[in-house]
C-alpha cells in the first residue's frame, strides 16, 4: 500500500478511485468465492486507477469484512472505505485503519445511496466518528449534496474532505436541468475549498457524463463504480478503467 503522502499531500492532478462493489453483488448473487473485488482492485490498478472504494454495508449486502481485510493487504494504491457514521462499522474501521474513510447515509432498503449526508439532522454523532477515525490515522471525508448549509456544517465538523453527490446532475431529464446541477456542483466545490477542505465527487457519473464534473478545477478525486463494472463484464477491467482514466483526464482544465 502507497502511503498517505502520495495518495493525497503530494497527489497532482485527479484521482480516479474505482468502487468495486458491485463486483461483490455478483459474487454474493450465489453465495459463491468469485468474482473475487480483490481480483478485480488489482486489475482496476494495473488499468490506471489512483485508489479503490467499498462500502461496508451494515447488512453486509456486498463487500464482506474480509473483502476489506485482503485489500488493506493487497493494494499498491489506497482504500477509501466508505460506511455509515454508526458504532459497528465504525469500531471495525477504527481497527482497520484505512488511509480514507468517506461517512455516507444508509438505509437498509435503499438500492444504493439516494442522497448525501444531512450534518443538521445528529451532528454529535458525525463528529464523534470523525474524532475516532482520525485519532486512528484515517483521512476522513463526508458524503453530501452540494448544499452550502451541508458544507459549512462539514467544516465545522472538522472533515478532512467532502464528497459531492452527483446524483442530480447525473439523473437530470435534460440539458438545461444538467447545467443547473453543474452550476451547483461548481459552487458546493468553490465554497468546499475556501473552507479549507479537499473536495471529492461521485453518484451516477458514467462514460457519457463525466466529463463536465471532472473539469470542475477544485475537484482533486473522483468516486465511479457502477459504469465501470458494468463495462468491465464486456471488455474487462483493465481496459474499463483504463477508458475512465483517459476521459477524466482529457477534460481536466
Amino acid at each position: 500500500m502507497t502511503d498517505d503522502s502520495f495518495a493525497f499531500a503530494h497527489f497532482v492532478g485527479m484521482r480516479l478511485c474505482v468502487n468495486i462493489d458491485h463486483v461483490a453483488t455478483v459474487r454474493q448473487a450465489r453465495r459463491a468465492n468469485e468474482p473475487d473485488p480483490v481480483r478485480a482492485a488489482v486489475l482496476a490498478e494495473l488499468g490506471g486507477a489512483h485508489g479503490i472504494t467499498v462500502h461496508l454495508r451494515e447488512d453486509r449486502r456486498h463487500i464482506q469484512d474480509r473483502d476489506v481485510e485482503g485489500l488493506l493487504a493487497t493494494l499498491r494504491t489506497f482504500l477509501n472505505l466508505e460506511l455509515a457514521a454508526e458504532p459497528g462499522v465504525i469500531e471495525l474501521a477504527v481497527a482497520w485503519a484505512p488511509p480514507q474513510v468517506t461517512l455516507v447515509p444508509e438505509k437498509r432498503e435503499e438500492i444504493t445511496t439516494e442522497g448525501g449526508l444531512d450534518l443538521t439532522a445528529d451532528p454529535d454523532r458525525v463528529r464523534g466518528a470523525i474524532e475516532r477515525l482520525g485519532a486512528a490515522g484515517a483521512r476522513v471525508s463526508l458524503f453530501i449534496d452540494p448544499d452550502p448549509r451541508q458544507i459549512d456544517a462539514s467544516a465545522k465538523l472538522g472533515a478532512d474532505a467532502v464528497e459531492l453527490h452527483t446524483g442530480e446532475y447525473a439523473n437530470a431529464a435534460d440539458g438545461a436541468a444538467a447545467n443547473r446541477e453543474l452550476d451547483r456542483l461548481r459552487g458546493a466545490a468553490t465554497r468546499a475549498r475556501s473552507a479549507g477542505m479537499a473536495v471529492h465527487a461521485g453518484h451516477g457519473l458514467t462514460y457519457e457524463n463525466v466529463g463536465p464534473v471532472a473539469a470542475i478545477s477544485e475537484l482533486e478525486e473522483l468516486n465511479i463504480g457502477h459504469s465501470i463494472v458494468s463495462r468491465a463484464v464486456l471488455v474487462g477491467m483493465e481496459r474499463a478503467v483504463r477508458d475512465m482514466r483517459e476521459l477524466v483526464l482529457e477534460a481536466r482544465p
